[in-house]
């Protein structure tokens, strides 16, 4: 199942337009450096939406941190994440599969023993995972403050 960005904005008008841009009426290059981004509404081949659906499903971004550091067998990632149950962890490593991010391996030997490992794909997402990290730190401590009082400059745009 493909990420879908649900919003509930208001429709275009003369002082808004249709388009997200910065205040000059611009595209941001740093947000949208090319046409894939610049869309009315969330497209499968929008790479913000690619990335979205690659960590999608709850699980997949700590069975993705477990495999940056390279391969496992299925027991040893349920030792790495003993909260997660077979069947969760089947289903998981099964779309991570099917998206391309991840490869099984089975190894000769009886009895038979299977190894994950990431794909190049798979191992690209790494920035994205350390960036979420550290955005999501930085939101919680956001959020202490607020909670213990204190108050928030006006963003760029005065709000």
């Amino acid at each position: 199942m493909a990420h879908q960005t649900e919003t509930h904005a208001r429709p275009p008008s003369a002082d808004r337009p249709a388009r997200p841009r910065d205040g000059d009426g611009d595209w941001d290059e740093e947000l949208v450096p090319d046409e894939r981004g610049r869309t009315e509404a969330p497209e499968a081949d929008c790479p913000v939406e690619v990335a979205l659906a690659a960590i999608a499903g709850r699980w997949t971004t700590l069975i993705l941190r477990e495999l940056m550091h390279g391969p496992h067998s299925f027991g040893d990632l349920r030792d790495r994440l003993p909260s997660i149950s077979p069947k969760v962890l089947a289903e998981r490593l099964r779309v991570l599969g099917e998206r391309e991010l991840l490869v099984q391996d089975r190894l000769l030997g009886f009895p038979v023993r299977t190894r994950y490992h990431l794909t190049p794909a798979g191992r690209a997402l790494r920035p994205l995972l350390v960036e979420l990290y550290s955005t999501g730190t930085n939101v919680q401590a956001l959020r202490a403050q607020r909670a213990d009082g204190a108050t928030e400059p006006a963003g760029p745009s005065g709000s």
